[in-house]
This record gives structure tokens, sequence and C-alpha cells, in this order.
């Protein structure tokens, strides 16, 4: 018997120990991983600018049949408007040196260069960081982003496409030819970042809407009328813009920004005490049906 229970001694404490061992290994594996906090936009900036770049560039291999919707009219149009780029943009040198028409166009185009977007999207953010506004301070981040993703791919498609201006050769419009006018960076520019202002401001301001898209259309029509770009580019521009725009918002705006300012309120139905509320009744029991009415609140 001592015997015995020295043998069951050991096997108990042998099980205790190993029950010990395995409970401290749970309790190892199951402990939750410190929480490492997400880099904010400005940490993280210049690498969603290069994933930007990414998926810009590789786009036309991603493309799905929906986006055939916007795809077909949108190459059409381009298409009808290169065809056509030398009668018009020509009918308008041939009007003569028309200084009004000039000077309305040049001031317009102002607002589209790199010192205005990008002003307003600096704006945008000193002032969002001033005042403690997330929304503000994404808003000039995120306009920033893509507004350097625009400049990127305008630069680029520029001295691949090497098309001269509507000035140069009668608006001869010849591709390949030593010029920088195809795409507009003033279009791209202006809805790039009329896009991302609609994204953030526009979906419950439908004058902000109307405001930054009626903006973007007038500085890239000046463009047109100021014999600086032929309309093709100004298409093309002012496409890859809006494109680029949404895409940056979409990829990397903080959707907890919506729960907590636009959030919509449930709407309180206050009843009138100089009308009833009618409300149906039933007695199964009676077999009796009818009509209850309660006055007041």
């Amino acid at each position: 018997m001592p015997i015995l229970c020295a043998r069951l001694s050991a096997i108990a404490c042998t099980l205790l120990v190993l029950a010990g061992t395995v409970h401290a290994q749970v309790r190892t594996t199951t402990q939750e991983p410190p929480v490492t906090p997400t880099p904010s936009l400005e940490k993280r900036f210049v690498a969603n600018i290069l994933h930007d770049q990414r998926a810009i560039w590789t786009s036309p291999f991603n493309l799905r049949r929906n986006d055939g919707k916007w795809l077909a009219p949108l190459s059409a149009a381009t298409v009808v408007l290169l065809a056509t780029d030398r009668r018009t943009s020509g009918k308008l040198i041939e009007a003569g040196d028309h200084r009004t028409r000039l000077t309305i166009s040049r001031d317009i185009s102002y607002a589209g260069n790199g010192f205005a977007t990008g002003g307003v999207a600096a704006t945008f953010y000193f002032l969002g960081r001033a005042r403690h506004d997330p929304r503000a301070r994404e808003t000039g981040l995120l306009a920033a982003e893509a507004l350097l993703n625009s400049a990127i791919v305008a630069m680029a498609l520029k001295t691949v496409s090497q098309r001269p201006r509507p000035t140069v050769d009668h608006a001869s419009g010849e591709f390949f030819d030593g010029g920088r006018s195809f795409p507009s960076g003033h279009a791209i520019s202006a809805w790039t970042l009329a896009a991302v202002l609609d994204q953030e401001y526009g979906r419950q301001r439908p004058l902000v809407r109307f405001g930054v898209y009626g903006m973007a259309t007038a500085i890239s029509l000046s463009r047109y009328a100021g014999t600086r770009h032929f309309l093709s580019d100004v298409l093309v521009g002012s496409a890859l813009g809006y494109g680029i725009g949404r895409y940056v918002y979409q990829q990397h705006h903080d959707c907890s920004l919506d729960g907590a300012n636009s959030g919509k309120k449930k709407k309180t139905i206050t009843r009138s005490k100089f009308f009833p509320n009618l409300a149906p009744s039933y007695s199964r029991r009676g077999n009796a049906y009818g009509v209850t009415v309660r006055w007041g609140g």
C-alpha cells in the first residue's frame, strides 16, 4: 500500500505539472497580440502614391464587363473628337485674335494650374489640423495625393504622345511631333480636385457638387477656348482626373468619418392632438372585429 500510494502521488504530481504547463501554453497562445495603431495618412502618403500608380497603370488589365457602360461612350467620344480636332480648333484660330476671349479663358484657366489646385489641398489640410477637423484634414491629404498622381500620369502621357498645341502648324494635331498638348494638364488637375471634394462633401450638399464640377468644366473648356488644347485633350484629361480622384478617395477614405459626421438622425413622428390614433382590434373569443380610437399624443 505505501508503494501504491507513492506511485499514485507521483502520477498525480506529474498530471498537475502537465496540466500547469498546458494551461500556461494555452494562456500564452490565446493572449491577444498588442494592437498596432494604423499609420496615419501622412506616414502612408508616399507608399499610397506608389500603390496608386501601380493600380492606375495596370487598370486596363483589370477591366470588368460593367466598365463598358462608361468606357464605350467615352472611347467613342474620344475617337470623334480626335477626328474633328483639326476642324474645331482651326475654326477658332481662323476667327482671329479675339483678345477678350483669350483673356477670359486665360483668367479662368488659372484656377486649374498646379499652384491653385495644390493651394486648395494645402488649405484644407492646414485648416483641418488647426481646427481639429478630421474630414478637412483628410480632404487636403487625399486631394494632394490625387493631384500628384494626376501630375505623374499627365507628364508621362505628354512625354509619350508629344502632340503640339493647336497654334502649331495650323492645328494639325499630329502626335509624336514634339509637343505637350495631350492630355490637358489643367483639365486633369481640376477634375481630380473636383472629384475628391465631391466625394467628401458633395454627397450631402448638392450645391458643392454642382459648384466643383461646374468649375472644373469651365476650366477645361477655357483651355480649348484659349487655343491651348484640342477638345480631345480636354476630354481625356477630364476623364482621367475624375477617375483618379474617385479612386484615391475610395481607396484611402476613412469610413469612420461618415459614421461620425453624416449619420442620419431618426425621424420621430409627432401625432397631432387634433387627430385620433386608429388601430385595428380583433377578439378571437368573441369573433369580433373593430377599430380602436385613441386621442392625444
